[in-house]
Protein backbone atom coordinates (compact mmCIF):
# COMPACT_ATOMS: atom_id res chain seq x y z
CA UNK A 1 0.00 0.00 0.00
CA UNK A 2 1.85 3.39 -0.97
CA UNK A 3 1.75 5.63 2.08
CA UNK A 4 1.53 9.50 1.94
CA UNK A 5 5.62 10.37 2.21
CA UNK A 6 6.51 7.49 -0.67
CA UNK A 7 9.56 8.81 -2.67
CA UNK A 8 10.45 10.94 -0.28
CA UNK A 9 14.16 11.12 0.72
CA UNK A 10 14.80 12.27 4.59
CA UNK A 11 19.17 13.00 5.77
CA UNK A 12 18.81 13.10 9.13
CA UNK A 13 21.96 14.09 10.84
CA UNK A 14 20.56 13.68 14.49
CA UNK A 15 21.19 11.99 18.04
CA UNK A 16 18.53 12.25 21.30
CA UNK A 17 15.29 12.73 20.76
CA UNK A 18 13.93 16.05 19.24
CA UNK A 19 15.25 15.48 15.49
CA UNK A 20 15.17 11.65 16.02
CA UNK A 21 11.19 12.40 16.67
CA UNK A 22 10.42 14.36 13.59
CA UNK A 23 12.37 11.70 11.09
CA UNK A 24 10.78 8.74 12.17
CA UNK A 25 7.40 9.84 11.98
CA UNK A 26 8.38 11.01 8.11
CA UNK A 27 9.66 7.66 8.21
CA UNK A 28 6.36 6.48 9.89
CA UNK A 29 4.10 7.75 6.74
CA UNK A 30 6.60 6.46 3.99
CA UNK A 31 9.59 8.47 3.77
CA UNK A 32 13.03 7.06 3.09
CA UNK A 33 15.26 8.39 6.03
CA UNK A 34 18.83 7.71 5.78
CA UNK A 35 20.18 8.54 9.78
CA UNK A 36 24.00 9.92 10.15
CA UNK A 37 25.57 8.59 13.11
CA UNK A 38 29.12 8.79 15.06
CA UNK A 39 31.49 5.34 14.72
CA UNK A 40 30.02 5.45 18.47
CA UNK A 41 26.70 5.31 17.30
CA UNK A 42 23.67 8.08 18.55
CA UNK A 43 24.37 7.93 22.18
CA UNK A 44 20.67 7.50 22.76
CA UNK A 45 21.13 3.61 21.56
CA UNK A 46 22.94 3.73 25.26
CA UNK A 47 20.58 5.33 27.17
CA UNK A 48 19.49 2.11 28.26
CA UNK A 49 18.95 -1.55 27.13
CA UNK A 50 15.18 -2.21 28.56
CA UNK A 51 13.17 -3.12 25.23
CA UNK A 52 14.50 -6.41 25.03
CA UNK A 53 18.50 -5.84 25.03
CA UNK A 54 17.45 -2.23 22.84
CA UNK A 55 17.58 1.44 24.49
CA UNK A 56 13.86 2.40 24.97
CA UNK A 57 13.92 5.68 23.36
CA UNK A 58 16.20 4.30 20.72
CA UNK A 59 13.86 1.82 19.42
CA UNK A 60 10.49 4.31 19.81
CA UNK A 61 12.33 6.89 18.03
CA UNK A 62 14.43 5.40 15.10
CA UNK A 63 12.01 3.00 13.65
CA UNK A 64 12.20 2.97 9.85
CA UNK A 65 15.30 4.16 9.63
CA UNK A 66 18.63 3.11 7.52
CA UNK A 67 21.81 3.90 9.44
CA UNK A 68 25.09 5.09 8.10
CA UNK A 69 28.30 6.07 9.89
CA UNK A 70 30.15 8.86 8.69
CA UNK A 71 32.90 11.31 10.12
CA UNK A 72 31.73 14.73 8.52
CA UNK A 73 35.42 15.95 9.09
CA UNK A 74 36.40 13.26 6.98
CA UNK A 75 36.77 14.63 3.30
CA UNK A 76 35.55 11.86 2.00
CA UNK A 77 32.80 11.44 4.41
CA UNK A 78 31.59 15.09 3.71
CA UNK A 79 31.65 14.32 0.08
CA UNK A 80 29.35 11.56 0.24
CA UNK A 81 26.83 13.61 3.06
CA UNK A 82 26.90 16.33 0.45
CA UNK A 83 25.82 14.18 -2.99
CA UNK A 84 23.12 12.74 -0.73
CA UNK A 85 22.05 16.31 -0.12
CA UNK A 86 21.73 16.90 -3.49
CA UNK A 87 19.14 14.48 -4.24
CA UNK A 88 17.42 14.72 -0.47
CA UNK A 89 13.90 16.59 -0.35
CA UNK A 90 14.63 17.01 3.87
CA UNK A 91 17.67 17.21 5.69
CA UNK A 92 17.25 17.25 9.60
CA UNK A 93 20.15 18.24 12.34
CA UNK A 94 21.04 18.90 15.64
CA UNK A 95 23.98 19.44 16.01
CA UNK A 96 25.29 22.13 18.67
CA UNK A 97 24.86 25.66 16.97
CA UNK A 98 26.78 26.74 13.91
CA UNK A 99 28.77 22.94 13.77
CA UNK A 100 26.74 22.11 10.85
CA UNK A 101 27.70 25.23 9.21
CA UNK A 102 31.75 25.01 10.32
CA UNK A 103 31.55 21.26 9.01
CA UNK A 104 30.44 22.61 5.23
CA UNK A 105 26.42 21.83 5.82
CA UNK A 106 25.34 25.47 6.16
CA UNK A 107 21.29 25.32 6.16
CA UNK A 108 21.37 28.30 3.51
CA UNK A 109 24.51 27.17 0.98
CA UNK A 110 22.83 23.85 0.92
CA UNK A 111 19.27 24.90 -0.26
CA UNK A 112 21.08 27.34 -2.91
CA UNK A 113 22.66 23.78 -4.09
CA UNK A 114 19.34 22.30 -4.00
CA UNK A 115 16.93 24.90 -4.25
CA UNK A 116 14.03 22.41 -3.51
CA UNK A 117 15.54 21.01 0.02
CA UNK A 118 13.80 22.01 3.28
CA UNK A 119 16.19 22.54 5.75
CA UNK A 120 15.57 22.26 9.65
CA UNK A 121 17.70 22.96 12.29
CA UNK A 122 16.80 21.79 15.53
CA UNK A 123 18.79 23.03 18.81
CA UNK A 124 18.32 24.27 22.76
CA UNK A 125 17.79 27.96 22.41
CA UNK A 126 17.49 28.64 19.06
CA UNK A 127 20.29 29.86 16.19
CA UNK A 128 20.37 33.64 18.04
CA UNK A 129 20.18 34.96 21.27
CA UNK A 130 22.32 35.17 24.37
CA UNK A 131 21.55 31.34 25.18
CA UNK A 132 22.40 30.77 21.30
CA UNK A 133 25.64 28.58 22.93
CA UNK A 134 24.29 27.01 25.95
CA UNK A 135 23.73 23.24 26.23
CA UNK A 136 20.44 22.40 26.22
CA UNK A 137 18.70 18.84 27.92
CA UNK A 138 14.97 18.29 28.37
CA UNK A 139 14.95 19.08 32.26
CA UNK A 140 17.02 22.17 31.78
CA UNK A 141 14.29 23.54 29.43
CA UNK A 142 11.74 22.13 31.60
CA UNK A 143 13.27 24.70 34.57
CA UNK A 144 14.37 27.62 32.17
CA UNK A 145 11.14 27.51 30.52
CA UNK A 146 9.18 27.69 34.32
CA UNK A 147 7.40 24.62 33.73
CA UNK A 148 9.15 22.95 37.16
CA UNK A 149 7.50 25.80 38.76
CA UNK A 150 3.96 24.92 37.98
CA UNK A 151 4.49 21.05 38.39
CA UNK A 152 4.21 18.90 41.01
CA UNK A 153 2.86 19.31 44.47
CA UNK A 154 3.16 22.95 46.65
CA UNK A 155 6.15 21.72 48.10
CA UNK A 156 8.88 21.84 45.42
CA UNK A 157 9.31 21.95 41.85
CA UNK A 158 9.00 18.93 39.54
CA UNK A 159 9.78 17.49 36.55
CA UNK A 160 7.20 16.86 34.06
CA UNK A 161 7.92 12.52 33.76
CA UNK A 162 8.51 12.50 30.35
CA UNK A 163 11.16 14.08 27.98
CA UNK A 164 7.94 16.55 27.23
CA UNK A 165 10.37 19.62 25.69
CA UNK A 166 12.20 16.97 23.35
CA UNK A 167 8.53 15.84 22.38
CA UNK A 168 7.08 19.01 21.88
CA UNK A 169 10.23 20.55 19.55
CA UNK A 170 10.09 17.68 17.71
CA UNK A 171 6.33 17.72 16.86
CA UNK A 172 6.35 21.45 15.87
CA UNK A 173 9.44 20.55 13.55
CA UNK A 174 7.28 17.63 11.72
CA UNK A 175 4.71 19.76 11.66
CA UNK A 176 6.79 22.25 10.22
CA UNK A 177 8.43 19.52 7.61
CA UNK A 178 4.71 18.88 6.54
CA UNK A 179 3.73 22.58 5.78
CA UNK A 180 7.21 23.31 3.86
CA UNK A 181 6.60 20.01 1.59
CA UNK A 182 2.97 21.44 1.07
CA UNK A 183 4.47 24.85 0.26
CA UNK A 184 6.94 23.45 -1.96
CA UNK A 185 4.40 21.53 -4.23
CA UNK A 186 2.73 24.88 -5.68
CA UNK A 187 6.14 27.27 -5.74
CA UNK A 188 8.88 24.17 -6.62
CA UNK A 189 11.22 25.65 -3.36
CA UNK A 190 12.30 24.28 -0.02
CA UNK A 191 12.60 26.81 2.62
CA UNK A 192 14.79 27.09 5.96
CA UNK A 193 13.23 25.89 9.60
CA UNK A 194 14.40 26.34 12.83
CA UNK A 195 13.13 24.61 16.12
CA UNK A 196 14.13 25.17 19.32
CA UNK A 197 12.77 23.02 22.97
CA UNK A 198 12.79 26.70 24.46
CA UNK A 199 10.45 28.48 21.88
CA UNK A 200 8.31 24.75 21.72
CA UNK A 201 7.80 24.52 25.06
CA UNK A 202 7.50 28.27 25.55
CA UNK A 203 4.76 28.12 23.94
CA UNK A 204 2.64 25.15 25.65
CA UNK A 205 3.60 27.40 28.66
CA UNK A 206 1.17 30.28 27.14
CA UNK A 207 -1.16 29.81 29.19
CA UNK A 208 0.52 30.19 32.57
CA UNK A 209 2.73 33.22 31.13
CA UNK A 210 -0.60 35.02 30.13
CA UNK A 211 -1.87 34.57 33.87
CA UNK A 212 1.77 35.64 35.11
CA UNK A 213 1.81 39.01 33.11
CA UNK A 214 -1.59 39.82 33.64
CA UNK A 215 -2.58 39.25 36.79
CA UNK A 216 1.05 39.16 38.27
CA UNK A 217 1.03 35.71 39.79
CA UNK A 218 1.16 32.32 37.85
CA UNK A 219 -0.62 29.27 38.89
CA UNK A 220 0.90 27.45 41.83
CA UNK A 221 1.69 24.04 41.69
CA UNK A 222 -1.17 21.70 42.69
CA UNK A 223 -0.52 18.39 42.35
CA UNK A 224 -3.58 16.42 40.94
CA UNK A 225 -5.68 19.38 40.62
CA UNK A 226 -6.09 21.84 37.74
CA UNK A 227 -5.20 24.94 38.73
CA UNK A 228 -7.75 27.47 36.85
CA UNK A 229 -10.71 24.63 36.77
CA UNK A 230 -12.50 23.52 39.76
CA UNK A 231 -13.61 20.49 40.59
CA UNK A 232 -11.06 18.85 38.65
CA UNK A 233 -8.42 16.72 40.55
CA UNK A 234 -7.94 13.72 42.45
CA UNK A 235 -10.21 12.79 45.72
CA UNK A 236 -10.00 9.62 47.73
CA UNK A 237 -13.38 7.77 47.82
CA UNK A 238 -13.71 5.41 50.59
CA UNK A 239 -10.41 3.21 51.35
CA UNK A 240 -8.30 5.34 49.90
CA UNK A 241 -8.76 4.77 46.21
CA UNK A 242 -8.20 7.95 44.41
CA UNK A 243 -10.68 8.49 41.55
CA UNK A 244 -10.19 11.82 39.22
CA UNK A 245 -13.10 13.98 38.49
CA UNK A 246 -13.75 17.26 36.11
CA UNK A 247 -16.49 19.66 35.62
CA UNK A 248 -16.47 22.12 32.95
CA UNK A 249 -19.50 23.89 32.97
CA UNK A 250 -22.04 24.88 35.37
CA UNK A 251 -24.41 22.27 33.73
CA UNK A 252 -22.11 19.38 34.47
CA UNK A 253 -21.70 21.24 37.73
CA UNK A 254 -25.58 20.86 38.79
CA UNK A 255 -25.38 17.27 37.37
CA UNK A 256 -22.66 16.54 39.49
CA UNK A 257 -24.06 18.39 42.75
CA UNK A 258 -27.41 16.91 42.01
CA UNK A 259 -26.82 13.00 40.91
CA UNK A 260 -23.35 12.40 43.00
CA UNK A 261 -23.13 14.68 45.79
CA UNK A 262 -27.12 14.39 46.09
CA UNK A 263 -26.52 18.32 47.39
CA UNK A 264 -28.68 20.00 45.08
CA UNK A 265 -28.53 23.07 47.26
CA UNK A 266 -25.20 23.55 45.97
CA UNK A 267 -25.37 24.04 42.83
CA UNK A 268 -26.57 28.22 43.34
CA UNK A 269 -24.71 28.33 46.71
CA UNK A 270 -22.71 31.98 45.96
CA UNK A 271 -19.28 29.78 46.67
CA UNK A 272 -19.70 27.58 44.05
CA UNK A 273 -21.72 28.80 41.58
CA UNK A 274 -19.36 29.20 38.58
CA UNK A 275 -16.22 28.40 38.18
CA UNK A 276 -14.65 31.32 39.34
CA UNK A 277 -16.23 31.09 42.46
CA UNK A 278 -15.38 27.28 42.98
CA UNK A 279 -11.69 28.46 42.20
CA UNK A 280 -11.72 31.18 44.63
CA UNK A 281 -13.12 28.74 47.13
CA UNK A 282 -11.64 25.49 46.60
CA UNK A 283 -10.33 24.39 49.58
CA UNK A 284 -14.01 24.32 51.00
CA UNK A 285 -15.48 22.85 48.09
CA UNK A 286 -13.34 20.49 48.57
CA UNK A 287 -14.12 19.28 51.82
CA UNK A 288 -17.55 19.08 50.28
CA UNK A 289 -16.43 16.81 47.84
CA UNK A 290 -14.32 14.88 50.46
CA UNK A 291 -17.18 14.41 52.87
CA UNK A 292 -19.10 12.50 50.05
CA UNK A 293 -16.92 10.87 48.47
CA UNK A 294 -14.98 9.19 51.65
CA UNK A 295 -18.56 7.53 52.36
CA UNK A 296 -18.47 5.85 48.87
CA UNK A 297 -16.90 2.33 48.26
CA UNK A 298 -15.21 3.16 44.09
CA UNK A 299 -17.66 1.34 42.74
CA UNK A 300 -21.04 3.02 43.96
CA UNK A 301 -19.02 6.28 43.17
CA UNK A 302 -18.13 5.22 39.88
CA UNK A 303 -22.20 4.17 39.06
CA UNK A 304 -22.82 7.52 40.00
CA UNK A 305 -20.57 9.28 38.11
CA UNK A 306 -21.52 7.11 34.91
CA UNK A 307 -25.38 7.81 35.71
CA UNK A 308 -24.54 11.69 35.84
CA UNK A 309 -22.00 11.67 32.27
CA UNK A 310 -19.22 13.13 34.58
CA UNK A 311 -15.88 12.81 33.67
CA UNK A 312 -13.48 10.35 35.15
CA UNK A 313 -10.51 8.62 35.72
CA UNK A 314 -8.16 6.10 37.57
CA UNK A 315 -4.76 7.32 39.41
CA UNK A 316 -2.73 4.60 37.24
CA UNK A 317 0.52 3.16 37.44
CA UNK A 318 2.48 2.90 34.25
CA UNK A 319 2.41 -1.25 35.37
CA UNK A 320 -2.10 0.00 35.09
CA UNK A 321 -1.43 1.45 31.54
CA UNK A 322 0.75 -1.83 30.35
CA UNK A 323 -2.44 -3.61 30.62
CA UNK A 324 -5.14 -1.23 29.72
CA UNK A 325 -7.82 -2.15 27.48
CA UNK A 326 -7.68 0.92 25.42
CA UNK A 327 -3.91 0.77 25.05
CA UNK A 328 -3.12 -0.09 21.14
CA UNK A 329 0.50 -1.84 20.61
CA UNK A 330 2.35 -2.78 17.49
CA UNK A 331 5.59 -4.51 17.10
CA UNK A 332 9.08 -3.53 15.68
CA UNK A 333 11.89 -5.30 14.83
CA UNK A 334 15.25 -4.69 16.69
CA UNK A 335 18.74 -5.78 15.90
CA UNK A 336 17.73 -7.67 19.36
CA UNK A 337 14.31 -9.15 18.58
CA UNK A 338 11.26 -7.85 18.65
CA UNK A 339 9.58 -4.96 20.51
CA UNK A 340 6.16 -4.05 21.76
CA UNK A 341 5.50 -0.37 20.93
CA UNK A 342 2.29 1.74 21.24
CA UNK A 343 0.89 2.25 17.99
CA UNK A 344 1.21 5.67 16.11
CA UNK A 345 -1.85 7.87 17.77
CA UNK A 346 -3.72 8.68 14.37
CA UNK A 347 -5.52 5.97 13.09
CA UNK A 348 -6.14 5.90 8.96
CA UNK A 349 -9.39 4.94 7.45
CA UNK A 350 -6.70 3.24 4.94
CA UNK A 351 -5.37 0.93 7.94
CA UNK A 352 -2.97 0.34 10.06
CA UNK A 353 0.77 0.43 8.06
CA UNK A 354 3.07 -2.36 9.89
CA UNK A 355 6.54 -0.28 11.54
CA UNK A 356 9.68 -0.87 9.45
CA UNK A 357 12.54 -2.11 11.67
CA UNK A 358 14.99 -0.26 14.07
CA UNK A 359 18.44 -0.13 12.16
CA UNK A 360 21.84 -1.52 13.93
CA UNK A 361 24.37 0.88 14.06
CA UNK A 362 25.74 1.60 10.79
CA UNK A 363 23.52 -1.40 9.40
CA UNK A 364 22.77 0.18 5.85
CA UNK A 365 26.49 1.65 5.82
CA UNK A 366 27.76 -0.34 2.64
CA UNK A 367 24.73 -0.11 0.31
CA UNK A 368 23.87 3.53 1.24
CA UNK A 369 27.75 4.54 -0.05
CA UNK A 370 27.54 1.96 -3.13
CA UNK A 371 24.39 3.87 -4.10
CA UNK A 372 25.78 7.24 -4.14
CA UNK A 373 29.21 6.54 -4.77
CA UNK A 374 27.54 5.64 -7.97
CA UNK A 375 26.10 9.20 -8.46
CA UNK A 376 29.35 10.97 -7.92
Amino acid sequence: MAQPLDGLLVIALEQAVAAPYCSSRLADAGARVIKIERAEGDFAREYDHVAGGESAYFTWLNRGKESICLDIKNPGDAGLLQRMLRDADVFIQNLAPGAAARAGFDSAALRERNPGLITVDISGYGETGPYRDMKAYDLLVQCETGLASITGAPGQPGRVGVSVCDIACGMYAHAGVLEALIERQRTGLGKGLAVSLFDAMADWMTVPLLHQDYTGQAPGRVGLNHPSIAPYGAYACEGGEQVVISIQNNREWKNFCEQVLVRPELVNDPDYRNNVDRCANRPALDWQINAVFARLPRPALVQRLLDARIAFGSVNSVADLSHHQQLRRSEVATPSGTVALVAPPVISSAGDQALRPVPALGEQGDAIRREFDSRA
